[in-house]
């Protein structure tokens, strides 16, 4: 799993919740979407977490030219819009998943795992 977030404190911590669970490897992180996009060409994480507000490239754009770098790979993105207008950008250009920040650390381990396994299976 690859970790964008421009936060460094919140891909921390989602690195420390995330590898609780022995399933999830992180495998990289990026603090900006133009490294998120390097970083998913060159390491072909299974699941992406996405923030949708970041420097150099947002992640609504950042999405997009993931999916076509790296069409296997699957994204969830997340963010601190609550806006359903986010939602749907961020799904209509490949996201599997959308959730906003602050959403508890089951749901986000739940949505992870559900998109590494539609990854698996497609």
């Amino acid at each position: 799993m690859l970790l964008c977030d421009d936060a460094a404190g919140f891909r921390a911590l989602m690195r420390y919740a995330l590898e609780e669970d022995p399933a999830f490897a992180i495998v990289g992180e990026a603090a900006d979407g133009h490294a998120g996009l390097e970083a998913v060409a060159a390491l072909r994480p299974d699941v992406v977490l996405l923030d949708l507000s970041m420097p150099r490239l947002d992640g609504i754009d950042a999405i997009a030219a993931m999916r076509e770098r790296a069409p296997e790979t699957r994204i969830v993105a997340l963010s601190g819009f609550g806006a359903d207008e986010m939602a749907q950008a961020a799904l209509a250009r490949g996201a599997h998943s959308y959730l906003e920040k602050g959403t508890d650390m089951a749901t986000i381990r739940e949505a992870v795992r559900a998109a590494a396994v539609r990854g698996a299976s497609a």
